[in-house]
């Protein structure tokens, strides 16, 4: 079996009707949501994400992040996001606490802008949202951060996966990609569902990570516009190949140990 666009296979949380849009492969296998992986999780102090001021305080805006620490937010209640941080700006998308599977809703921190006061006022943020690589500007009252300390890098010709823990690279393993009918897309993502699979036998294996990107091909033909995971596999032979539409498939223990490891709002960076 060929798998992949992972939001479509776990049905517990489909919500709505889905018309003529398939499930990959016709799978029904149940998930449940395994949250947040909260006891990685820190909040951050509003410091921390300062943006650089001058000394009067004129608003100024700067990058976050580094290659050790990665910062993520929580949607509080419904927000806004906006292409420019002022309240004037037009409107990139809204978000609500909790997404359409019921999870919460989670946006990857890569700016911060500071205010009058010298304190954070707006997050620049990473969207889970068509089209791939889409950002825009939160108020920060609206959201709560916390950092992540772990990143996944895959190469997708050289068909290996690599996490990093505090910049160090903890472990690194061969894994599946998409066919060339169906690439896995490249830019930079975030993980922003966990999911736990009950019967380890099917075809995603223990747990799967959804992250924030979508087909490029599969997007009118799947529900939920085409979501693209990283799972385990009941085809282990398949390790190695670009058999799958689009989602990254390692082996079932490779699954279990990046999932303790890979919390909501790890940043994915996929490659050629």
């Amino acid at each position: 079996m060929t798998n992949c666009s992972l939001g479509l296979v776990l049905i517990f949380a489909v919500s709505g009707s889905v018309g003529t849009m398939k499930f990959s492969e016709g799978s029904r296998q149940v998930a449940y949501s395994a949250g947040l992986g909260a006891r990685q999780l820190a909040a951050v102090p509003v410091s921390e994400l300062r943006a650089r001021a001058t000394p009067n305080c004129v608003p100024a805006e700067r990058s976050v992040g580094s290659p050790s620490v990665a910062y993520a937010a929580l949607v509080r209640n419904e927000v806004v996001i906006r292409k420019e941080p002022n309240g004037h700006s037009g409107v990139v998308s809204r978000a609500e606490r909790f997404n359409e599977n019921g999870f919460r809703e989670v946006l990857g921190v890569v700016g911060a802008h500071a205010g009058a006061r010298c304190t954070p006022d707006w997050y620049r943020v990473e969207l889970p949202i068509l089209p791939n690589g889409t950002r825009g500007w939160v108020r920060a009252w609206a959201v709560q951060t916390y950092r992540v300390h772990s990143r996944i890098v895959v190469d997708v010709s050289q068909r290996r996966l690599r996490l990093f823990r505090f910049g160090k690279l903890a472990f690194e393993t061969a894994v599946s990609v998409g066919a060339s009918s169906t690439p896995t897309p490249l830019g930079r993502f975030f993980v922003n569902e966990r999911y736990v699979l009950p019967d380890a036998s099917g075809p995603f294996g223990p747990a799967a990570l959804g992250i924030s990107a979508h087909s490029d091909v599969l997007q009118h033909v799947w529900v939920e516009d085409g979501p693209i995971g990283i799972h385990g596999t009941n085809e282990p032979g398949s390790i190695g190949h670009a058999v799958s539409h689009g989602c990254i498939r390692v082996s079932n223990t490779v699954m279990r140990r990046l999932f303790r490891l890979a919390p909501a709002g790890t940043p994915v960076l996929v490659q050629a």
